[in-house]
């Protein structure tokens, strides 16, 4: 989700005073000095080990790419681990993510100007031949307008740009004529329909064959759509328009563009995530720069660009410093309410706001940056990926990684804008992590858990379209491509624009609307290309210096808020307020809140509420006692409130060929052996007979010694642990009974007892869904013999074990089970504390579990299936502390008294004097309730 130009991007193609101040992230920078810097300590790389990476990546997209076409092509997406294609109404839903698909290749033509990047031209070629022979784009199906543009109109484009490169350079391409540009024509006429509102605003789905509204359509009657769904079309569709000449495409987006900028919140200059296309009222009134609004912000920048128009960049530098006043607390990217942008929004973050440090390089914003990558590789660093959510105490929130690039994408970014070789070990670390962990034998697989490391069946086209981009990229020399970067414009699906788009039919009429609703000071804006001498002032430690501070962030190390500690017990100053020590009857107490920053709020029902916002702080290190003060408060009251539920388990496929590399989200059972506590169960499968085991085995000698795979239905678990164990098995499997059933799609199964003593079952027992068992029935049928590992996590894969066709070895890291998803929340309900919003997003239908006599157990909340396409956040300044947490778990077990959880509804109210100064934070409590948010 980004873009990288050269000196071409400041000079004449655009307006006079818009050289432009993003280019700081190209080799060819427009820079007083383009003298790369690196980082002490951190040796350069050698040319030869660069190849040797670029040479791996060209390897693993090969392995993805050619497992695509030899057994998922003409489907849009490859199953990696299945080896089928997945195809849109023979696999069940999986929601939002499925409108990505429209029966039209959507990983090939995804894929297009990637293979250009790697000098795959042949490829190339015989790509483009079958797009042209092959794709439809007249399909009865329901696709999502935002999709559909990022990643097929954009592919189409991006295809067609690099075709005509290689056409003029005279070796490929020759019988090119512009094909792919009039099935880009053709898109964008059927998508041009789903702008036919009041406001502009596209609606967010379109039927390919019909339209909108029509009754065969099954679309045109949705409300809302994201603002990053209404303004990130502006690329695509002036391209379109400046190609073909046919205005009405660049119109469409840059109407959409004018109506969401009239419409953000004039006070914060911040806009919301959801907006109702007809009214133009905000639906959800929270923002942030992830999910939902991150590529509006993205596209404002390019467009400027890539268009030569001010006002996008004016817009953008208003937004940006919205952004940074009120939005980013460094390394924290933290969602506020647009209203009232003091107030955090949400206690976590979510994993496309990567993309961010990446469009700062290209804003020439280096500082804040650096900070927020580091904060983030930490994070990666911990969990392998970044889970698609996590929270301000760097928790796991939503498990999932659905192998994103866009931190990918921000350390190419960074590599170029400062030369510092440490990016480049950060690159090496993200191929280590793809083949060690997400590579499969069919290609590549999404992690379903990073904290189990078990795989969903799903590899996005934007992994081909992206990810092997930017890391070929971030290795690559100049003379490693066979064309100039820099001459291209990057969408935020890393397809490729020309930059010469920039004076070509530039018959747009240009209104800029910007100034009628703004002062704005041209002195907060920059209009020429950023200078090394400013960005790194001779200090060839510079990146290292803003990194440092930060390396514990993630760790739970706090130093200096220790050593303050220490040194406020030595002075005899008194240490910072306590959770455990906290009255709210005491006026002492509540004044210490109050310079903290923490308001103090009785709501309605009894239950009183802690708000805090770093902002209002008497200063920096109150700020940082009330940020502390609410972690220990969260843990404080969510010690009452834990339910004993159980994490996933991991299925891991350890026999040749997978050699570890398939691994299953399994459900756990409430018997038997904890897998967190007890070594991990190995060995070989076999089916017992009967299958149901529910009465006692016929084959005793396939199962002795192995372990049972077993149908669920007509009797309990329980009794179906006991049969196996009686024949001598090892452990056992259960597979669903309910045909097509699958993790990606149901929540995770806990297999409940009898209601009788189960100290008797001393065999593990793991629950599989239909789909996740039927990898293991056929790898059955096909090998043989398989070999599984069941376990509380995934075992390492070592690349050697392969070629011995043995099993890797026992890794002797901890063992880690899930952390409970509590976050560092700057708000916290004090009595009978419950999140409707983490509830709504963690229960599932009991629909879902048909009544049998298997006697299902309640779905947990730890394995989040919600699809994630809201994404927000909330605040923490230097991570939680490990030694102030281990004194705070040694007193959390507290006498009744003291637990603020059983006391606080029944103490008087505080004094009305203190009160009042905080009526401002709770009528912004108040609407951020009433908001729903």
């Amino acid at each position: 989700m980004s873009e990288t130009g050269g000196c071409r991007g400041c000079g004449s193609p655009v307006p006079q005073r818009t050289s432009w101040s993003l280019v700081a992230a190209t080799t060819a920078l427009c820079l007083v000095s383009a003298t790369s810097v690196w980082t002490a300590g951190a040796e350069p790389m050698s040319r030869e080990e660069k190849q040797k990476l670029g040479n791996q990546v060209l390897e693993m997209f090969d392995h993805a790419y050619g497992n695509y076409m030899e057994h998922a092509y003409p489907a849009d997406e490859l199953m990696p681990l299945t080896c089928r294609g997945r195809v849109r109404g023979q696999e069940p839903s999986r929601g939002d993510v499925d409108d990505a698909l429209g029966k039209f290749s959507l990983t090939l033509i995804d894929s297009l100007d990637t293979l250009v990047v790697l000098n795959k031209t042949k490829e190339f070629e015989d790509a483009v031949r079958k797009v042209l022979r092959d794709v439809n784009l007249d399909n009865d199906v329901v696709v999502s307008v935002f999709e559909t543009n990022i990643r097929v109109l954009g592919g189409l484009l991006g295809g067609h740009s690099l075709a005509i490169m290689l056409k003029e350079k005279g070796e490929y391409m020759q019988w090119y004529n512009d094909e792919l540009l009039q099935m880009a024509k053709q898109l964008g006429y059927k998508l041009l329909p789903a702008f036919n509102t009041t406001s502009g605003l596209p609606y967010p789905r379109i039927n390919l064959k019909f339209g909108i509204r029509k009754p065969e359509a099954r679309t045109g009657t949705e409300t809302d759509t994201c603002t990053a769904c209404a303004g990130t079309l502006i690329l695509e569709f002036a391209a379109l328009s400046r190609f073909t000449g046919a205005t009405i495409f660049e119109e469409y987006a840059r109407k959409a563009l004018d109506f969401l900028w009239e419409k953000r919140q004039r006070s914060s200059n911040l806009v919301g995530v959801t907006i109702n296309i007809h009214t133009g009222d905000w639906v959800r009134k929270d923002s942030g720069v992830g999910a939902g609004i991150d590529s509006y912000y993205e596209y404002l920048l390019k467009a400027y660009v890539l268009l030569g128009d001010d006002s996008f960049l004016e817009r953008f530098n208003t937004h940006y410093d919205a952004i940074m006043r009120y939005i980013s607390q460094p390394p924290l990217l933290l969602d506020v309410h647009i209203h009232k942008p003091m107030l955090n929004a949400r206690t976590w973050m979510d994993a496309l706001l990567a993309f961010f440090p990446g469009l700062q390089v290209l804003k020439g914003d280096i500082r804040p940056a650096i900070e927020t990558h580091e904060m983030l590789y930490q994070v990666i660093k911990k969990h392998n990926f970044l889970p698609e959510a996590f929270t301000t105490d760097f928790r796991v929130h939503w498990a999932q990684h659905p192998l994103r690039p866009e931190f990918a994408e921000s350390t190419y970014f960074l590599y170029k804008a400062t030369g510092d070789p440490y990016y480049l070990e950060v690159g090496k670390t993200l191929i280590e992590n793809l083949n060690k962990y997400a590579r499969v034998p069919c290609g590549f697989a999404a992690m379903k858990d990073v904290r189990t490391g078990s795989h969903e069946d799903r590899m996005d086209s934007f992994f081909l379209a992206e990810m092997f981009k930017y890391l070929y990229l971030l290795f690559a020399d100049k003379e490693d491509i066979i064309f100039d970067i820099e001459d291209y414009i990057f969408t935020t699906e890393a397809h490729l624009l020309p930059l010469w788009l920039s004076t070509t039919n530039q018959n747009i009429s240009k209104k800029n609307t910007t100034s009628e609703y703004t002062e704005l000071d041209d002195s907060n804006f920059d209009w020429t290309c950023p200078n090394t001498q400013i960005l790194f002032p001779n200090d060839p430690l510079y990146a290292q210096s803003i990194r440092e501070p930060l390396k514990n962030v993630v760790d739970k190390s706090c130093p200096r808020g220790l050593i303050r500690v220490e040194e406020s017990f030595r002075s005899g100053a008194k240490p910072p307020l306590r959770a455990r020590d906290f009255m709210a009857t005491n006026p002492e107490h509540l004044e210490i809140l109050k310079k903290m920053g923490v308001s103090l709020i009785h709501l309605k029902d009894g239950r009183v509420q802690l708000v805090q916002h770093a902002i209002q702080a008497a200063s920096s290190i109150d700020a940082e006692d009330g940020l502390r003060f609410m972690q220990e408060m969260i843990e404080l009251s969510s010690q009452q409130q834990k339910e004993q539920q159980l994490p996933p388990r991991a299925v891991q496929i350890v026999s040749h060929p997978f050699f570890g590399r398939v691994v299953l989200t399994a459900g756990p059972a409430q018997f038997g052996p904890d897998l967190s506590k007890h070594k991990e169960t190995r060995g070989f499968v076999a089916s017992s007979q009967p299958y149901n085991g529910c009465s006692e085995l016929t084959n005793p000698e396939a199962v002795v010694g192995k372990i049972a795979l077993i149908q669920r239905g007509q009797c309990m678990f329980a009794e179906k642990a006991r049969n196996i164990q009686n024949a001598g098995a090892i452990g056992g499997i259960v597979i669903d009974d309910n045909e097509g059933s699958s993790s990606d799609t149901a929540p995770l199964f806990q297999m409940a007892g009898d209601g009788k003593e189960t100290d008797d079952i001393k065999i593990p027992m793991l629950f599989l869904f239909s789909k996740e068992g039927s990898i293991i029935l056929d790898a059955i049928r096909e090998y043989e013999e398989v070999e599984v590992l069941l376990s509380d996590k995934a075992k390492d894969r070592d690349s050697e074990t392969e070629n011995e066709d043995q099993p890797s070895p026992e890794s002797d890291s901890q063992n880690q089970s899930p952390e409970q998803m509590t976050s560092g929340s700057h708000e916290v309900d004090l009595v009978d504390q419950e999140s409707s919003e983490e509830s709504s997003l963690n229960s599932h239908p009991e629909s879902l579990f048909p009544a049998d006599t298997d006697n299902a157990a309640s779905p947990s909340p730890s394995e989040q299936t919600s699809n994630p396409t809201e994404y927000p956040k909330t605040t923490s300044l230097d991570g939680e502390c490990t030694d102030l947490d281990n004194q705070l778990q040694e007193q959390s077990d507290t006498e009744e008294d003291s637990n603020p959880n059983v006391s606080w509804g029944k103490k008087g109210q505080p004094i009305d004097s203190i009160l009042a100064d905080w009526n401002e934070d709770i009528e912004a409590f108040e609407m951020m309730e009433k908001d729903e948010l």
